[in-house]
């Protein structure tokens, strides 16, 4: 570690510091800064060697801070996740490391990601990216082939229904009448009384819903939610958009549900593996959008996550409370 106090690094992120440049001003004041990109997969003491000169991290979705990290990097004050989720950290082992885990407040992502979740099913359901090719090429007497189906009325199942999946329920009841139906063991009862929600079991959820948006966190038992026995029990023609995680899908279940026309439209702002490569499977699908995780990419949005990275930071130099903590 270098005698300077404190040294930051900006990890796997394409817009921390790229649009509003206070916010690197502000880390600069504290510390050098340096952008850093690793393999998505890194993890372990090949990352803990690669971080050896930092004690100050804000990440990305990316890499992987598990035990074996910790282990070998025990000198780490802060991770600021550039973002709400934190399944790439093991939170226990960064407590028992001393390392404070701060995530960006959920309110910061709630409509852009939810409405992004809406934007991305719409084009699917109406076919947007085959109809704009069309009208690229001049062929608009090829418009017929681009009939897609309403979202008013239809039976929406969100399966996870938190900060963000309350808001995109919101807006498919409100917006479009459509009959929402919920599972998500942690549910905020009030809430779902308050708007008049469903909450049913999964099984139920799978079998009557013609729209699916996956908004849970991926742990133990979200991990491939839909897989083979739960594509094979949906309707024949379902949609299903996807802001949260990309395992919470069975890849190769996906793609045969595609096949046999069990699932009519898929839209995915997140993979399995990012970044994802243009050879995996789904691209070959003309009923399938990938966006490249962009969900949260709007001014208000971006300009809300990097100032909370930045007050963390300051917050943890000046001793003060990191707000947000998950460890």
């Amino acid at each position: 570690m270098s005698t300077q106090k404190y040294r930051i690094a900006v990890i796997n992120s394409s817009s921390f510091g790229k649009h509003y440049s206070s916010h690197l001003k502000r880390l600069e004041a504290i510390g050098p800064v340096t952008f850093l990109k690793v393999a998505g997969d890194a993890h372990g003491k090949a990352l803990a060697d690669k971080l050896k000169d930092f004690n100050i991290i804000i990440s990305s979705v990316t890499p992987f801070f598990d035990q074996e990290f910790f282990e070998h990097k025990q000198d780490v004050i802060l991770i600021s996740r550039h973002g709400i989720g934190y399944n790439n950290v093991d939170t226990d082992a960064a407590k028992a490391a001393g390392t404070i885990v701060s995530i960006v407040s959920p309110l910061v992502e709630r409509d852009a990601v939810a409405e992004n979740a809406v934007t991305n099913l719409m084009a699917v359901m109406r076919k947007l990216p085959g109809a704009k090719k069309a009208a690229d090429e001049n062929r608009w007497t090829d418009r017929a082939q681009f009939l897609g189906n309403n979202i008013s009325g239809k039976v929406v199942g969100l399966i996870g229904c938190g900060n963000i999946g309350t808001r995109t329920a919101e807006i498919m009841k409100y917006g479009f009448q459509c009959e929402v139906l919920v599972y998500d063991p942690d549910v905020d009862k009030e809430w779902m009384k308050k708007h008049n929600m469903k909450e049913t079991d999964l099984e139920t959820l799978i079998s009557k819903s013609d729209i699916f948006c996956l908004h849970a966190s991926l742990n133990e038992t979200s991990n491939k939610i839909l897989s083979t026995p739960q594509f094979n029990k949906m309707k024949k023609g379902v949609y299903i958009t996807n802001t949260a995680r990309g395992a919470l899908i069975d890849e190769g279940a996906m793609c045969k549900a595609l096949d046999d026309g069990i699932v009519k439209g898929f839209a995915t702002d997140v993979m399995v593996h990012e970044p994802a490569d243009n050879t995996h499977p789904y691209f070959k699908y003309d009923n399938v959008l990938i966006t490249p995780h962009t969900s949260a990419y709007t001014d208000e949005c971006l300009e809300g996550m990097g100032e909370k990275c930045v007050e963390d930071v300051e917050n943890v130099v000046q001793g003060k409370e990191v707000i947000c903590r998950v460890a």
